[in-house]
């Protein structure tokens, strides 16, 4: 079996080392010059600047890459009981991470602690709500207020009252196989078992990609973007401008209206449904302040009158010399966006200070139009997906979010292949 890949991100990546450890014969093509995808590292004035995930946990299977690639001694490890915080009513309140610390907290009333212990009394996720009914149902209002709406919707960027629960719970849904999610995580505590620690690398995130390129240099052909994925036989023709290859089974990891382009000639009805799918714009602010807090950073609760969404405290998290990440834009401010960089700096700046009572100097602006996928009533477009099997999409549209999933879903699409291959080359046996 040949597989093709197209985008060299970390998925891609990923799968391509997956595939050389199983003896899987794979090629990935990527339009930039650059490997990574979305993660992206770049030093301004010796300072490291991340320009997609700000960070990672180490899982086991992050880990096992980390010494494959000989990255051990640039790999930054943050401290699990770091704070992260809620900008509520005009101060940072901790999010509460343990049963102690859920007592002590201030982002919730007595009542509304109470409220929340109810949650193993509450029914399971229903296709039929969204993701803001399902919470408000599962912990009541004040919880999902003051903690759930700005954590769950920052990892979108969404409101979670747009969020279909049919395609935003689908991680909820495989929690609750457990029984209660309140008395899951306090189990969890009880019996010891560590967070997986936040980590980056000396030189920024974008480390790992480029050490897994560098070990698959011979399987992954930068800048040559694939313009059509055409049928040809029993597989398929990745057709690019220096030519082309055609190969058993497709992995599309790249962005869903890249993709629609893609695979017009494979199914139009699956490329007219992938267009559909709506991404949340994000502007990145890098802020250098001499603010010295302690933790991972804080989210803004979606009633404050701010346009900050969130702030990464990469100074406390990697000691990146004062760096902090503002993020804006979102569902909830898609416009904002489109304004000047000096004026995205601006409000960057003067709300950081407002929050963290520092001054912050601008140090960088990036925009990313098509930031994460919003998971909306858009995705409902994924019903009318239906590609051949030989085609898989592993991507955050198509799967879950974050470098963990997809190096996961990288793993488990090249045992499937190797597994392939090792059934269309066992000997047939025979009887005499």
């Amino acid at each position: 079996m040949t597989v093709g890949i197209v985008g060299a991100g970390i998925t891609g990546l990923a799968l391509s080392q997956y595939c050389r450890e199983r003896g899987v014969d794979a090629v990935a093509y990527e339009a930039s010059a650059d490997p990574g995808g979305v993660i992206g590292s770049e030093r301004v004035d010796g300072r490291v600047l991340e320009h997609g995930p700000q960070r990672t946990r180490l899982t086991p299977e992050i880990e096992a890459l980390v010494d494959d690639c000989g990255l051990r001694s640039d790999l930054l490890v943050a401290d699990t009981d770091l704070p992260l915080y809620v900008y509520a009513d005009g101060r940072l309140r901790r999010v509460p991470f343990s049963p102690r610390e859920f007592l002590s907290t201030d982002l919730l009333s007595t009542r509304g602690k109470l409220r929340l212990l109810a949650e193993p009394l509450t029914g399971g996720a229903r296709d039929d709500e969204t993701a803001a009914d399902y919470f408000v149902r599962k912990f009541g209002t004040e919880a999902y207020h003051n903690l759930v709406e700005p954590l769950f919707g920052g990892i979108y960027g969404s409101d979670p009252a747009e969020m279909p629960g049919k395609y935003a719970l689908r991680t909820v849904r495989k929690m609750e196989r457990s029984g209660s999610l309140v008395w899951a995580a306090v189990n969890r505590r009880l019996e010891g078992k560590e967070r997986q620690p936040p980590i980056s690398f000396a030189d920024g995130m974008v480390q790992l990609p480029r050490a897994l390129y560098e070990r698959n240099a011979d399987r992954v052909e930068l800048g040559t973007a694939v313009e059509r994925i055409v049928p040809e036989g029993t597989g398929y023709r990745l057709e690019t401008e220096a030519g082309g290859r055609t190969v058993d089974h497709v992995v599309v990891t790249v962005r869903a209206d890249v993709a629609a382009g893609l695979l017009a000639d494979v199914d139009a009805g699956s490329a007219r449904a992938l267009r559909r799918l709506y991404y949340n714009p994000l502007a990145y602010v890098h802020l250098v302040s001499e603010a010295d807090p302690d933790g991972y950073g804080y989210q803004v609760r979606h009633d404050d009158p701010l346009h900050t969404l969130g702030v990464t405290w990469n100074a406390s998290l990697f000691d990146r010399d004062g760096v902090y990440t503002c993020f804006l834009g979102g569902m909830e401010n898609p416009g904002l966006v489109d304004r000047p960089a000096d004026e995205l700096g601006h409000i960057a700046a003067e709300e950081f200070e407002t929050v963290m009572g520092a001054s912050a100097d601008v140090v960088n602006v990036t925009r990313h139009p098509r930031g994460i996928p919003a998971y909306d009533g858009s995705w409902t477009a994924m019903e009318s997906v239906d590609l051949p099997e030989e085609i898989t999409l592993a991507s955050n549209y198509a799967g879950r979010m974050g470098v963990p999933a997809r190096i996961r879903e990288a793993k488990r699409l090249a045992e499937r292949f190797a597994g392939a291959d090792a059934a269309n080359t066992a000997p047939v046996a025979t009887t005499g």
